[in-house]
């Protein structure tokens, strides 16, 4: 694994990014309808925090903030989740979608504990 440079260089970052350009495309082939248009401004709006979060961290540079912003991320992939598992429930995405997202969505969360992990050992030695 090359250096970190930049909050793309992080393949956790680089997954959440991925993410959010599918979860437009799920979210365009919604039917119309008040409450897709809800559901899916919601899943739109949490799918974004996560990568934002991730990136924000990233910048602030200091451990307690990187965390705390890491943190955050991990509460948006698990409301994201959330809002895929309303989807599924209202049949606005097909199982198969809803599968892949999950798996993705628990990929995320597996680096973002991680992550958490390593930066809370950092910041109590």
């Amino acid at each position: 694994m090359g250096e970190i440079r930049s909050f793309e260089d992080l393949i956790v970052w680089q997954r959440a990014h991925q993410f959010f350009l599918d979860v437009v495309k799920d979210v365009d082939a919604f039917s119309p309808g008040m409450a897709a248009r809800i559901i899916g401004n919601q899943v739109l709006r949490s799918a974004s925090s996560i990568s934002a979060n991730i990136a924000e961290g990233f910048g602030r540079r200091t451990g307690k903030e990187y965390t705390h912003y890491l943190i955050v991320a991990r509460g948006s992939t698990t409301e994201t989740l959330n809002w895929y598992l309303k989807c599924r429930d209202l049949h606005l995405i097909e199982s198969a979608v809803f599968v892949t997202r999950r798996a993705t969505l628990e990929e995320i969360l597996k680096m973002l504990n991680r992550m958490i992990s390593q930066q809370l050992a950092k910041t109590r030695s």
